[in-house]
């Protein structure tokens, strides 16, 4: 049974000569029919109208839509540069408009052109998924550069502590932040890490408080150190008289009365009032009947 229908599906494959040549005829025939190429020209000419009519569409709607975008960026702009934008920020944003401009163009151009938008942005969904996936960590650093650019908790030029880095600030970008250390030495610090540390910026206020703590033996002269104390800070004249300085003991230590020291500064004066009072404190102290004491250990020896 088997093999006759197999015999009998061969033998319906083989066409003879003269019923392919039967068969060609018609198709020649048909094809040159008077209504048929007539029909298959009309089809063509309403379609190429139809197409030219759609891409003469789609050119207006492009130049229209990349002069009204122009405007746009200009206004944003504007916008920024009055309201004195981070420049970093500024370029992100004006970028940013631009890119969603030309994407939604494209949208509406897609769409008159008569194709599914639909999966013209399942495409674009899925790109970005697998690029923000591939590049997830310059993301959150890329997100902590605008949270830090928009909240400003430091500018360039501030002084700063964070990260166990302490500098000043020489630029921020979208990715990271460059601190330049007192000892002339290059930080980055990645955007992400520092947006959600804890910031110390000494800059944000005009002025600055100077402490210092000197240990003196038991028994010297409070009075008399204070007063000296006193004179020197006064002395360097760097030092701010309204809040005044102020001398007070600190802490009675094992070994040592702490005594302590404070004054108001300009920002900018810090360093200089701190080091210059800190040596004049250790030169003429012991001269006013200080003494600094240091760890001592008393050993009593006992004969049996």
């Amino acid at each position: 049974m088997l093999k006759f229908l197999q015999t009998e599906q061969v033998e319906n494959l083989i066409v003879p000569d003269s019923i392919q040549k039967a068969r060609l005829m018609e198709a020649v025939q048909h094809l040159t029919d008077a209504d048929f190429v007539k029909n298959i020209w009309s089809d063509m000419l309403h379609w190429l109208v139809w197409t030219g009519i759609k891409m003469a569409i789609s050119l207006a709607i492009f130049y229209v839509a990349r002069w009204l975008l122009h405007k746009l960026v200009r206004i944003v702009d504007a916008l920024m540069t009055r309201r004195g934008v981070e420049v970093s920020l500024h370029s992100f944003l004006l970028t940013a408009v631009k890119v969603l401009g030309y994407v939604l163009i494209v949208l509406i151009i897609v769409s008159v052109l008569g194709f599914n938008s639909s999966s013209f942005l399942a495409v674009l969904a899925s790109m970005g998924l697998a690029i923000g996936m591939a590049l997830s960590g310059t993301l959150q650093n890329f997100a902590g550069g605008i949270m830090i650019l928009v909240l400003r908790p430091y500018r360039v030029g501030d002084f700063i502590e964070a990260q166990g880095v302490s500098g000043t600030v020489s630029s921020i970008s979208l990715f990271n932040t460059v601190v330049h250390t007192s000892d002339k030495k290059t930080i980055y610090i990645p955007n992400n890490a520092i947006s959600t540390s804890i910031i110390n910026n000494y800059s944000t206020s005009t002025t600055r408080r100077c402490s210092w703590k000197v240990s003196v033996a038991y028994g010297d002269d409070y009075d008399k150190i204070r007063e000296a104390m006193l004179a020197i800070i006064t002395r360097d004249g760097r030092a701010l008289m309204d809040p005044a300085p102020v001398v007070r003991i600190d802490a009675l230590a094992d070994s040592a009365v702490v005594i302590e020291a404070r004054a108001w500064v300009k920002n900018e004066e810090y360093w200089g009032l701190y080091d210059s009072v800190t040596e004049a404190f250790y030169k003429e102290l012991p001269k006013c009947g200080a003494n600094f004491p240091f760890p001592q250990l008393d050993v009593h020896l006992m004969k049996e």
